[in-house]
């Protein structure tokens, strides 16, 4: 708390009024409250109620003086006067500003500085994007609180930073931006004195050098005795290429991520495939005699993927152990659907989460699907949009895959996988005819789910897909 007391004594109460008049307020901003009592004036700061108690002095005649004390006790603030601000990223001149790693999730607590977008000596604008921060689940950027120049950057690419770790220094009126060291030396040369000692030490040092290789032989001159033999190497020895043409790049934390959520599921889960196939016929002549009217109406293509996820809500509410999960000693389930739609970008594999998709229709589904696929693939999906999910769709087929054995995203308990469309020969009404056909995978937790389950629920996919018209009749 912040207060004071001006005090002055006079010889009189006549002269109190004059005395009280001469003070001036030189300590606070704001209302002030003056308060006389006899032989005294007080001045108290906005925000003071009263003056529990106070000193005073009393001049009797004749010179001599008596005098009676009390202090000062107790102050009671009726409301506050002082504000409080906070400038993030300032600092004393307020010239300079820093940039700092943001907050990046609640279970993210350190990231990698991957690259710089910008140098020193660049002018940003704010909110504009300085460097990149890897994580294990999204890459996250770094924005400039304000607009000028980047005077420094005070990390360096490859360090583990935290939120609220400082990276650069921007100076808003670009002005004392630092200079590379070269630089700096080319303006301030040594004094002469160190210049001369410097000249003397260099030369020492320079010539043992030059003495130990003019004392090796070139590999390009041959000795004196001729061409040595080639070397013997024993067929135990093993030829390995030279290391020239090999380069070491260090993982990303998104890849270690993914690697070890994926060695997990495999240490953890009791893993277990069974596989189907489905005629894609009636799905794909669906898509082609609606899509116009699909496009026309709702702004997006119809595609696919959007009546595999349609199946698959429909054979999690058919067999709910495979919408379950286990913890600990206990089996979960959930009674809400989030779909998982696993997207492989440049950098890695994500996962983002069509939630409550039981509540979708196929125009909902596809919007949602082609929002989280543009983020994903630009990086600008949050964490958020990748936090949880119920069940996993992988569409290996996009990329030509045939048949594969997809790995369960943890904690979930099972995953579907989709490969490509292939016609091949089938039995139709006795006859062989050509058919698009695709085969199906799914991966399942047998700990939780039998294999029983695990078939009735990929042939609920299959029937689904080949006849659309029972999910509006659900049958």
């Amino acid at each position: 708390m912040i207060w004071g007391i001006i005090r002055r004594k006079v010889a009189s109460p006549k002269t109190l009024g004059e005395a009280g008049q001469r003070i001036r307020p030189a300590v606070f901003s704001g209302a002030r409250c003056y308060r006389t009592t006899r032989k005294e004036a007080l001045l108290t700061g906005k925000g003071f109620e009263h003056v529990q108690s106070s000193s005073y002095s009393t001049f009797l005649g004749g010179g001599h003086a008596h005098s009676k004390l009390r202090e000062v006790t107790t102050l009671f603030q009726a409301e506050p006067f002082v504000t409080l601000r906070n400038r993030s990223f300032s600092s004393d001149n307020g010239d300079l500003v820093e940039a700092v790693v943001p907050f990046m999730g609640e279970s993210i607590t350190d990231g990698t500085l991957a690259n710089f977008l910008k140098k020193p000596g660049d002018r940003v604008k704010v909110d504009e994007p300085i460097a990149q921060i890897e994580t294990d689940k999204v890459t996250i950027d770094v924005v400039s609180p304000e607009s000028g120049t980047i005077q420094e950057f005070v990390a360096k690419e490859g360090d583990t930073v935290e939120p609220g770790t400082k990276i650069a220094v921007i100076s808003k009126s670009g002005e004392g931006v630092t200079e590379a060291p070269s630089e700096k030396a080319a303006a301030h040369p040594p004094p002469p004195e160190e210049k001369e000692s410097a000249e003397k030490q260099i030369p020492k040092a320079e010539t043992a050098p030059v003495k130990e290789k003019i004392k090796e032989p070139s590999p390009s001159q041959p000795k004196a005795k001729g061409p040595s033999p080639p070397p013997k190497h024993t067929a135990s020895e093993p030829q390995l290429p030279p290391k020239d043409r090999e380069r070491r790049v260090p993982m990303t934390r998104l890849r270690k991520r993914v690697a070890t959520r994926l060695k997990d599921s495999q240490n953890t889960f009791a893993l277990l495939t069974t596989f189907n196939e489905v005629d894609m016929t009636n799905l794909m002549k669906l898509r082609s005699d609606y899509k116009d009217a699909f496009l026309e109406k709702h702004g997006v293509k119809l595609g696919l993927m959007s009546g595999f996820v349609k199946a698959a809500v429909s054979a999690l509410q058919s067999q709910p152990v495979v919408n379950a999960v286990i913890d600990g000693d206990d089996i979960i389930y959930r009674d809400y659907i989030d779909i998982s739609i696993a997207v492989g970008t440049p950098k890695g594999l994500v996962v983002p989460v069509i939630r409550n998709a039981e509540k979708m229709n196929f125009a909902d589904i596809e919007k949602e699907i082609n929002t989280l696929a543009k983020k994903a693939t630009d990086g600008s999906i949050s964490i958020d949009e990748m936090a949880g999910g119920t069940f996993t769709i992988s569409n290996g087929g996009v990329y030509g895959s045939l048949i594969s054995t997809p790995i369960i995203n943890p904690p979930q308990s099972a995953i579907l996988g989709m490969h490509s469309i292939v016609n091949r020969p089938m039995v139709v009404g006795g006859n062989i005819v050509p058919r698009p056909m695709m085969y199906i995978a799914m991966t399942y937790d047998h700990r939780l789910i039998d294999g029983r389950e695990a078939v009735f629920f990929l042939r609920r996919i299959k029937d689904v897909v080949e006849d659309p018209r029972r999910l509006l009749l659900d049958v």
